[in-house]
């Protein structure tokens, strides 16, 4: 009951903000959100709290839902599903928030649409954190789709509409194949084991071992590389990331793409660990090009927007590497990196588009330099989230960083998946990837922080402009606290994250 509460209280704030449509202000419109995306943490925590010593999943409800299909309404929680979607909910209030002043260009639909389109991605990304049935994860997976097409093509770049369109359309069609290769894979697995239940698949497991199950599990992974996106499926991302809304970047980063790097955890590991266990160093190569190769781009790219996005597809790589060690550590660091990314990049995005507003571009070379001399809090805001973003200790990108890493050690020891070459390999490649990315974050404050303000003036020269108002330092403000807890206090996460990892790795094992 719980658990179905906090999927409907979302959903409700999108139709009572769908029927009074333009007859709701824009403000009402954003408490409205506001107020729905952080509704359901009530009904998620007093779930938590109900849980039973040993419980897998808690306040779990199994309901037979389409009898002919097998498929029942159930729905279970787990801390890995609790701290993604106590994020979601967190970004989900914020990009309401963040639209309670801002202006939408006439030719655009309401601001009070946009809001409710927020409000059905939360509710899809809660459904699959919650679902414990195969097609029931499957709808909700794929009701995120369309109103992120929606929020990219008809709220994206006032500027460029068929460019925003074509990224849009891209998007969809990249997310769409991946769904349908997803969909194969379920299916099969329907098939072959006569269920759709995830706890009844896990205990299965041990039966799920041969040729065909690693095919099924091939066209799973490549379903959820999709939506990660794993390189080289990202092509999609810096598109999309370059023509969305500050927003949409934000629930793009924040909260779309997890439901790619959950399913690696939910799905893939606990229901076919012996497949996963012999593409495991696969994965792993991909993650770590991954991480290397989006700092190489990050390095020569020009748009900050796209610098942002690249540097997610570098983030995804530690979560990739971390589920192909199928360790305890390196689990933990996927959803670990999962919540810091969201947290932190969500909030970079946040930062991209106050400066876009203010500059009606994200191009470096236009941006100028001299950042903090015009805009003092902004830029300490940015220079702090730029950190954070580079692993810095103490800061939230931190950890899930370290654990992959330790996961991928563990994996090359006697009885891991990964041979001992190979897991040495692949840390030598995450450290140069490591090292690239620092290079380039600090090349980035160097140039936005220091250097001419536009016009070839210096930034200490020119007239303050106009800083952070409320509403931004608001949103900024609670990301900020955010990140800081997250690394200073690694328990708020790793506590409910081990919990989860028994019924994940200790079915697979």
């Amino acid at each position: 009951m719980l658990l179905s509460l906090a999927l409907l209280l979302p959903a409700l704030g999108a139709l009572v903000l769908v029927v009074a449509g333009q007859r709701c202000p824009t403000k009402a419109a954003a408490v409205v959100g506001t107020a729905a995306s952080l509704a359901p943490v009530l009904p998620l925590s007093l779930a938590w709290a109900s849980r039973s010593p040993g419980e897998a999943f808690a306040a779990e409800v199994d309901v037979s839902w389409i009898e002919a299909l097998k498929v029942h309404w159930h729905l279970g929680l787990d801390g890995a599903g609790l701290v993604l979607a106590l994020m979601s909910c967190l970004l989900s209030a914020l990009c309401c928030a963040w639209l309670a002043s801002s202006d939408v260009d006439d030719e655009m639909p309401s601001t009070q649409a946009l809001v409710a389109l927020v409000l059905v991605v939360t509710t899809a990304s809660l459904g699959v954190f919650l679902a414990l049935d195969l097609l029931v994860f499957f709808v909700f997976f794929e009701l995120a789709l369309i109103p992120m097409w929606f929020v990219i093509a008809w709220w994206g770049d006032p500027h460029d509409p068929d460019g925003r369109r074509r990224a849009a359309t891209r998007f969809l069609l990249f997310t769409v194949a991946g769904s349908a290769l997803m969909l194969v894979g379920f299916v099969g697995l329907a098939a072959t084991t006569g269920t759709l239940q995830l706890t009844e698949l896990a205990e299965l497991a041990p039966t799920l071992s041969g040729s065909l199950e690693l095919v099924l599990a091939v066209a799973i992974a490549l379903g959820f590389a999709v939506k990660t996106p794993v390189w080289p499926l990202h092509i999609w991302l810096p598109d999309a990331h370059s023509a969305a809304p500050t927003v949409g970047s934000v629930l793009l980063a924040g909260v779309f793409l997890k439901l790619g790097t959950f399913g690696f955890v939910r799905v893939l590991v606990p229901v076919l660990p012996e497949p996963t266990s012999r593409l495991a160093p696969y994965l792993g190569a991909l993650g770590v090009i991954a991480i290397a190769h989006a700092a190489l781009v990050c390095l020569r790219q020009r748009d900050l927007k796209r610098l942002i996005a690249y540097s997610s597809v570098g983030h995804m790589g530690f979560v990739v590497l971390g589920v192909a060690t199928m360790t305890d550590a390196g689990l933990a660091a996927a959803v670990y990196a999962s919540v810091a990314h969201g947290v932190v990049t969500g909030l970079l995005f946040f930062l991209a588009g106050a400066l876009k507003d203010r500059h009606g571009t994200s191009e470096l070379s236009r941006l100028g330099g001299g950042l903090y001399g015009r805009t003092p809090w902004l830029a300490v805001a940015f220079a702090f989230t730029c950190l954070a973003s580079l692993g810095l200790p103490g800061l939230a990108g931190f950890w899930g960083e370290l654990l992959a890493l330790r996961g991928t050690y563990e994996a090359g020891v006697d009885g891991g998946v990964l041979q001992r070459a190979t897991a040495w390999t692949l840390l030598a490649v995450a450290a140069v990837g490591i090292a690239l990315t620092t290079a380039y974050f600090t090349g980035l404050l160097r140039r936005l922080l220091q250097g001419p303000a536009p016009g070839g003036v210096a930034g200490g020269e020119v007239a303050l402009e106009r800083d952070l108002d409320v509403r931004e330092a608001a949103v900024v403000g609670v990301l900020a606290v955010s990140v800081l807890a997250l690394g200073v206090l690694p328990f708020l996460l790793l506590g409910p994250i081990e919990q989860a990892l028994p019924w994940i790795i200790g079915v697979g094992r």
